[in-house]
């Protein structure tokens, strides 16, 4: 079963009305979807594969939580949302969501890289299915 996806609409009004919010500069978002070429071939560590047709995702709620608590602290960031799905999911499918909001471009660049490489690394499990 799926997580039901937030609205960054919302997300964005939401953190623009908090008073915090007179300290950004800029918010940087990051939709990770399923895709039809597997991991290995998009990575260029393989020529060719089968076509993945879907994804097993489940990810650690403490673990999605202490990253985002870690690229909070980082410098000029003042804002981390993020939100990953689960269940089974295909083509097209969001894997997940993940907002930063911060004081300049080279903080907020920072801040979403290492917010997306925590969850990809250390949060998600992941099984690309096959067609």
């Amino acid at each position: 079963m799926q997580n039901t996806r937030p609205s960054l609409d919302a997300w964005l009004a939401e953190l623009k009305a908090d008073p915090a919010a007179a300290g950004v500069g800029m918010f940087l978002m990051h939709n990770g979807i399923v895709r039809a070429t597997a991991r290995s071939v998009a990575r260029g560590m393989t020529p060719s594969g089968s076509a993945v047709s879907g994804m097993e995702l489940s990810f650690d709620h403490a673990g999605l939580e202490a990253a985002i608590e870690a690229v909070r602290s980082m410098t000029g960031i003042v804002f981390v949302r993020a939100w990953v799905n689960e269940g089974t999911l295909t083509l097209g499918d969001d894997i997940m969501y993940a907002l930063v909001g911060g004081d300049i471009r080279e903080n907020v660049f920072a801040g979403i890289q290492e917010l997306v490489r925590r969850i990809k690394s250390e949060v998600v499990a992941e099984r690309e299915l096959g067609s």
